[in-house]
């Protein structure tokens, strides 16, 4: 496969390194901006252009790798889909455009197009998944969440002001929250109700909530409540599920997974395996997960599985963002 990775921020970068560890070479990038492109070039070896149609027209990719702003991945999706590219795209913030893209991806299934689910592909939320699908806990009764990292420190080496998380529809509380219930979701099940508030409670220096906090319904009963920040100063990810005969626990900042069987009266822990995190990041955001994250796209390009997520799941993960923000406007919930 050539792979065309789009954009060369952050993100750019991080899955230009996750296809090399996958031993996929045939790559090269596109970015606007002239540093990014030079800093790649010189980083990873690869070719780079600043000019879209010049990319298309001499490297002649396959495959697109999409880590642009989200409010920027219609545009090379739907590019994608009218020339046969499969894509693989960060994570979405921005439905715009999502229900043609929907339906232009049921007339051409041989296309495959994977958004992102990174934490999916994270090992204690892999066993998360497993322990609650063999009721090890039992009958699941609620569980509590809570996400928050400081928004100046995801990239210290930037204003925040230069980011698109500084942005009012891009904001980085914002895309955090269908981040989340991507695999919330994937665990739980559909939202039924959703209820909630978001707002700005401090001052960042950007026009942007930092706070999103709802209690949500699941189909199958479960209730849950989650409070997603960009102002928490010391990162945090923490849950709390529990069931008629135990309880779970998973604080990522301790390494492990503690599982308390309520019928034999002891905790079980669960360490993580150790990976590791790339330089300037927090050292929770381990690169593994971004590996096997591409090599299960890679994988079903090549008709060796499927990925784990969808157009349509992410479409209905968006649903909920809107239908939060609807609910905090009109001070009630919404039904699905």
């Amino acid at each position: 496969m050539k792979f065309l990775v789009i954009g060369l921020g952050s993100m750019g970068k991080r899955r230009i390194r996750n296809l090399i560890a996958n031993n996929q070479n045939n790559l090269a990038a596109f970015d606007i901006r002239e540093d990014r492109i030079n800093e790649a070039h010189e980083k990873y070896g690869i070719k780079t252009y600043n000019d879209f149609e010049e990319a298309l027209r001499i490297f002649k990719p396959d495959t697109f790798i999409i880590s642009v702003p989200p409010d920027q991945h219609m545009y090379y999706m739907n590019y994608a889909i009218d020339n046969n590219i499969h894509c693989f795209i960060e994570a979405s913030v921005v439905d715009g455009g999502m229900e043609e893209i929907l339906e232009k991806s049921k007339k051409n299934k041989d296309i495959k197009i994977c958004p992102s689910c990174t934490l999916r592909f994270h090992p204690s939320i892999k066993l998360i998944k497993n322990l609650l699908d063999e009721k090890a806990i039992g009958k699941i009764s609620h569980f509590t969440y809570h996400s928050g990292q400081y928004l100046p420190d995801w990239h210290p080496w930037e204003d925040i002001k230069e980011f698109y998380v500084s942005n009012k529809e891009t904001g980085g509380c914002r895309e955090i929250v269908p981040f989340e219930l991507t695999w919330l979701n994937w665990i739980f099940g559909n939202i039924k109700s959703i209820c909630g508030f978001k707002d700005k409670t401090i001052n960042l220096g950007v026009d942007i909530d930092d706070v999103y906090s709802l209690n949500v319904k699941y189909g199958n009963g479960v209730l849950g409540s989650l409070v997603v920040d960009v102002v928490s100063r010391f990162a945090i990810r923490n849950l709390v599920i529990n069931g008629d005969k135990g309880q779970i626990q998973w604080n990522w900042n301790e390494k492990c997974l503690k599982l308390y069987d309520a019928c034999e009266s002891r905790w079980i822990i669960y360490e993580e395996p150790k990976g590791s995190a790339a330089e300037g990041y927090n050292v929770n955001i381990i690169e593994d997960m971004y590996i096997d994250e591409i090599k299960s796209f890679i994988d079903c390009v090549e008709g060796k599985g499927e990925f784990l997520n969808s157009l349509e799941e992410d479409y209905t993960i968006l649903q909920y963002l809107y239908g939060l923000e609807k609910a905090d406007e009109s001070k009630s919930y919404i039904e699905y």
